[in-house]
This record gives C-alpha cells, sequence and structure tokens, in this order.
C-alpha cells in the first residue's frame, strides 16, 4: 500500500502550547478549546520539559493558558507523574467530566512509570 502524499490530519490531534515546570506540578497548556466529556484525544508533548522537572511531579492540562489544571490519569485513575511522559510523543486520553471539573485518563500505561506502592500495610507508618 503506498502512502499519501497528501492527508488531513484528525481533528482530535492536539500539539501542546507549552510545557512549563511550575512545582509541584508539571503543566501542559493544550489549545483553546472545548474537551467533550467522552471523546477521544490524542495528545502530542510538542515542546521539550524542562530539565528542572522533579521525576515525581503530577502531571496537569490547562486549556488556552487558563488557570484551571486537569489531571492526566491512568485509566485506574492513578495521576499520572513528569517520569510516565516524553516529549515528542503521543498519547490517546478519554476526557471525563464530573459537576466540577474533570481529568484527562490515558489509554494504556504510561512510559516507565515507577510503582512506590507498598509492599504491605500493618498499622504502623511506613518508613521513607
Amino acid at each position: 500500500m503506498a502512502c499519501k502524499p497528501v492527508c488531513q490530519l484528525c481533528p482530535h490531534l492536539v500539539l501542546s502550547q507549552s510545557v512549563t515546570y511550575t512545582a509541584p506540578n508539571l503543566v501542559i497548556d493544550l489549545p483553546a478549546g472545548s474537551y467533550n466529556n467522552g471523546e477521544k484525544y490524542c495528545i502530542v508533548i510538542a515542546q521539550t520539559i524542562d530539565p528542572a522537572t522533579t521525576i515525581n511531579a503530577p502531571v496537569v492540562f490547562t486549556i488556552g493558558g487558563g488557570a484551571v489544571q486537569y489531571p492526566l490519569t491512568t485509566s485506574c485513575c492513578a495521576q499520572v507523574t513528569a517520569c510516565g511522559i516524553r516529549t515528542r510523543t503521543r498519547y490517546s486520553t478519554v476526557v471525563s467530566t464530573s459537576a466540577t471539573g474533570g481529568t484527562f485518563k490515558m489509554l494504556g500505561k504510561p512510559c516507565c512509570m515507577p510503582n512506590n506502592d507498598l509492599t504491605a500495610i500493618n498499622g504502623t507508618a511506613p518508613a521513607t
């Protein structure tokens, strides 16, 4: 099968406008517009991630430079952190809204995100 020399991109392909580390979050700004509940969007992290970003910084999205931050979560609702994403990479997400906000749920698993879950709990405080 030959590659088409000219073709349209999917209207749900979204290129980030900026990526900034504003402690404690890694903030990815998406183009202005409405992101509909239940719809799939393929988001490309188009800019370089600041090397000063800590690996455990929660990843959040803003829309059109707005102040409201929407978390990027895994399909099981765990917060995605900076170590789980890469520059120049496409992530399939589904928007999930509530009465007060929303999240972008990642389809599939984030890149190399460590699992820091305790192996067991016993009623005492875990050592850090």
